[in-house]
């Protein structure tokens, strides 16, 4: 599609978000200077492609940090990889023209069979995943779904998780937040609140540097987010223990692995 199409598909995404209040005492009647249904030519596919250009598919971020309304905002980016004997989660990193691309954690992936697993999505979608693969140094991981699994309607109502670029400001030692992950018998992710420290921990058991902070978290989050109180990403949750401490991989790991990967 050139240019000039681009452009106009936006417009018209642009048109179709957006309603024009008309006080009553202004309106005239004047023939119409565009085709009646001009609206409804734009297709799914179209409105799709015009909020992918426009960046309309990422989860917003709150100005004032707010825990629950930030989950709010974060929920629907957070999935559920099942892969019968067991489960994990995934983040939406990206959404491409074509897919969805999901992060999780290596560990997951591991266990993820394409003859078996499947993708659950907060809105009720079960599809099938392709591996794209696990980076070397890192505990991430990435599935990729194809956007024909879930057509253009389902896609316009997803949204991929923003990462924090630069997670603790003002000189702040700790930053509150929150975990979010899947609960196999919840249709919903579920959220637990977090305190994480300002500085990463070398954590064994991970070979590498990793977010570390005290929270609750339970089997079959590994994978889901770890967000701020204003929605972005800080990190892929990885691991608890039974004293509340949980250890995530950082954004900036996770988008590195993503290069790595996926080569985009």
């Amino acid at each position: 599609m050139g240019t000039c199409g681009k452009k106009i598909i936006i417009s018209l995404v642009i048109i179709y978000c957006c309603t024009v209040s008309i006080p009553t005492g202004q309106v005239q009647a004047k023939e119409p200077s565009l085709p009646p249904h001009l609206i409804q030519t734009v297709s799914s596919r179209d409105i799709y492609e015009g909020m992918l250009a426009l960046e309309m598919l990422t989860s917003p971020v709150l100005q004032e940090a707010d825990l629950e309304a930030a989950y709010e905002n974060v929920k629907n980016c957070v999935v559920c990889l099942d892969m019968g004997t067991a489960y994990g989660s995934g983040v939406i990193f990206c959404m491409t023209a074509d897919a969805v691309i999901i992060a999780t954690n290596r560990h997951v992936l591991e266990y993820w069979d394409e003859a078996s697993g499947v993708v659950r999505f907060p809105q009720g979608y079960f599809v099938d995943a392709t591996a794209l693969g696990s980076a070397v140094e890192s505990d991430v991981g990435f599935l990729r779904v194809d956007g024909g699994e879930l057509g253009f309607d389902a896609l316009t109502a997803l949204r991929s998780v923003c990462p924090a670029k630069t997670p603790f400001e003002g000189g702040k030692e700790q930053i509150e937040g929150f975990c979010v992950g899947a609960d196999r018998r919840e249709p919903e992710p579920v959220f637990y609140e977090a305190v994480l420290e300002k500085e990463e921990r070398y954590i064994e058991l991970f070979q590498g540097d990793m977010l570390y902070g005290h929270g609750f978290a339970k089997e079959g989050m590994s994978g889901g987010g770890i967000f701020d109180g204003h929605g972005r990403l800080l990190g892929l949750l990885a691991g608890g223990t039974y004293q509340n401490e949980i250890a995530g991989v950082p954004a900036d790991q996770v988008a590195e692995a993503y290069l790595e990967v996926v080569g985009e």
